[in-house]
């Protein structure tokens, strides 16, 4: 056996075994391969040839067919068996056909060259299979390195879908915490708001509810007007403050129904919806409902005030409360010098539909009118020992002298209905309390 060292390369250099029993014919080869750069191992026999192949990493073999004990058929279908990698070629002197395909399909040799061989050809043989070789083997290289890269990447998808589950669990469950924080925020804002409204009403005894009243029945017109549920919760708030700039007037004034008011009484009472405006208007969340205040004594005719709007030029919400105003002023003797029931209110707007009021709003009022309650907004008038927890204020619950103590739509719980009993208790009066039962 010996060995032709071959120069030291950055890349690993290809090691070829050739094989054959003469002795002139090893030689012959090596001379051809050295200026190749190869590292040329050599064998005499086949036997010899499978001790270097169990001991070295062999690229290519090339093996003579006519050798003694082992031809190269049988020692290249060895080599197969136990080193299917390497590449084989089989260098034949014969013209025996049979032996030949006995070597190509035991052997599965990838050439076979007969003697004398061409020099070129050779080479250009080796060198195509050991670039087929190379190819192969960084084709199965990348194919194992794309599979680990492809299960990394499996792995690390599962992590991140886990990741991403607990944090939208966790996302969702703060969402869920803000939203509930928000929802308390906005009935604890419309609560604030609902005692503000009692300022305005304290000073009058006829006024008490009269905001609410408003309000309540604004935001059912404007539902069946179908403005959206925002648009109806401005309308309410406007409802509820759209007396807010009458705060300044004095309580003669106050006392006084419109009907009976002089021309500068009047006028001095006109300036309300403006002064309200100019309340309202340092509340980012409340310009829109300071708009519906301002505009609330507009007429669809264009005769109000204070700025003479005609017809659709009038908000919509505006045109609403107006209706809803003038409606409820007609019962409490604000508006008209005696009182009129709910019949002659309506009757009295309906007669003045078009002119004062917008036919669309007004038609919705004779609507509400005619409506019944349904069954299930049936309510229970409850005094405080009757309360369960978890039923719902269906109107708000107000003192004798018009202060709000707590909003419609509030769920009762086993606190408050305690505060109660102790508050009727202290009052001596009995304190009655208008709910339903939660669905």
């Amino acid at each position: 056996m010996n060995l032709v060292a071959a120069p030291i390369a950055a890349a690993p250099v290809p090691t070829l075994l050739c094989v054959d029993d003469e002795a002139n014919v090893i030689s012959s080869l090596k001379r051809l391969f050295r200026p190749c750069g190869y590292r040329v191992i050599t064998a005499l026999s086949g036997a010899e040839g499978l001790q270097v192949c169990a001991g070295e990493s062999v690229d290519l073999v090339i093996s003579d067919m006519r050798m003694p004990e082992m031809d190269g058929a049988r020692f290249l279908e060895e080599v197969r068996n136990t080193s299917p990698e390497t590449v084989r070629i089989l260098l034949t002197g014969y013209s025996d056909v049979e032996s030949t395909i006995a070597a190509v399909n035991k052997g599965e040799i990838h050439r076979y060259i007969a003697k004398p061989w061409d020099d070129s050809e050779l080479l250009l043989t080796v060198r195509q299979a050991l670039e087929r070789r190379r190819l192969e083997h960084e084709n199965r290289r990348l194919e194992e390195l794309t599979r680990r890269q492809n299960e990394e990447l499996r792995q690390l998808n599962e992590g991140l879908e886990a990741l991403v589950e607990q944090r939208t669990g966790e996302l969702r469950t703060s969402n869920g915490a803000l939203a509930d924080a928000n929802e308390r925020l906005k009935a604890g804002f419309l609560t604030s708001i609902k005692v503000f409204s009692n300022l305005i009403e304290l000073r009058e005894g006829r006024e008490a509810g009269h905001s609410r009243r408003v309000a309540d029945l604004a935001r059912r017109l404007a539902r069946r007007l179908g403005m959206s549920m925002i648009d109806a919760q401005d309308v309410m708030v406007a409802g509820l403050l759209h007396d807010i700039g009458k705060i300044g007037l004095p309580d003669t004034l106050l006392l006084k129904s419109a009907a009976a008011m002089n021309a500068e009484e009047l006028v001095q009472l006109q300036k309300h919806a403006a002064k309200g405006e100019t309340a309202l208007m340092p509340l980012a969340q409340l310009r829109g409902v300071a708009r519906l205040v301002r505009s609330h004594h507009e007429r669809f005719d264009g005769l109000g005030y204070p700025d003479g709007l005609l017809g659709q030029a009038i908000p919509l919400g505006a045109r609403v409360l107006a209706v809803a105003n003038d409606f409820d002023a007609l019962q409490i003797g604000t508006l008209s010098p005696k009182r009129m029931t709910a019949g002659d209110a309506a009757d009295y707007i309906k007669r003045t539909s078009g002119k004062r009021y917008d036919p669309a709003v007004v038609a919705a009022l004779l609507e509400e009118q005619g409506a019944t309650t349904p069954p299930q907004a049936r309510e229970l008038r409850l005094t405080p020992r009757g309360l369960q927890p978890g039923m719902i204020l269906t109107r708000d619950l107000v003192s004798e002298e018009g202060v709000l103590l707590l909003a419609a739509d509030y769920v009762l719980d086993d606190t408050l209905i305690k505060q109660m009993v102790d508050f009727e208790g202290v009052d001596g009066k009995p304190l009655w309390l208008h709910v339903r039962e939660a669905a």
